[in-house]
């Protein structure tokens, strides 16, 4: 799908769009109520950044997601419902507007890497940490759960069975997004993932922080 040459962006504390991912968004502030007018009225996409925790004004983080709005009801006090999917990432330039709302130029980012050894097996330990997080306990929606696992009630056949069907996804920067959308708890962590394009690099960053996961999680069920 092809991307206009400037968007609108929303930007939000501790929140990251990635490729597929559902994000719901409760539409109020009168800017983000003209953002969304306009992209209804035409392409119907919305760039959604992460605030810069380092920043002391609002700045959105140079990476930023970019999703088509799959559902949006009007309220009657005029705020609204929307649903966002993601679609892909994208790098902010030059802010061409400021009011009503904010525009960028944007850049896609695309990579097509190949799989190598090493991928390959950081693909297999990052599995091993899912299936460790999991059995460990996590605030996975149980829908997403029971969708990966095909259904199946017992908890450690679901954890086998989600295991099992993240390994049947073959792209493994596409099985990252959704690992990091469904474990990881951290917004900055979250963002280090989303600006990793390469997915060598996502890998390496995602098995490090599904380690620092599972070592809060064992140290808060010894607490």
């Amino acid at each position: 799908m092809e991307f206009p040459a400037q968007i609108g962006v929303m930007i939000l504390s501790g929140c990251s769009l990635f490729p597929g991912a559902v994000q719901p968004l409760f539409i109020f502030e009168p800017r983000y109520r003209a953002m969304l007018a306009e992209a209804l009225d035409s392409h119907r996409l919305f760039c959604l950044a992460m605030q810069n925790p380092g920043a002391t004004r609002e700045c959105p983080c140079e990476v930023a997601g970019i999703g088509v709005i799959r559902a949006s009801v009007k309220n009657a006090n005029g705020t609204s419902n929307m649903i966002l999917q993601g679609l892909g990432r994208v790098r902010l330039g030059r802010q061409v507007q400021s009011r009503p709302f904010r525009v960028h130029e944007i850049e896609p980012l695309n990579v097509s890497a190949k799989v190598t050894g090493e991928m390959d097996a950081l693909v297999e330990r990052t599995l091993d940490l899912v299936d460790a997080r999991l059995r460990l306990g996590c605030q996975v929606p149980l829908e997403v759960f029971h969708q990966l696992a095909g259904g199946a009630g017992n908890t450690h056949s679901s954890v086998e069975q989600c295991v099992r069907a993240l390994r049947g996804i073959s792209d493994p920067g596409t099985m990252a997004d959704l690992v990091t959308t469904l474990l990881l708890t951290e917004p900055d962590e979250r963002q280090v993932i989303l600006e990793n394009v390469d997915p060598e690099s996502r890998l390496k960053n995602l098995v490090r922080f599904l380690t620092g996961e599972i070592h809060r999680a064992k140290k808060a069920s010894a607490t």
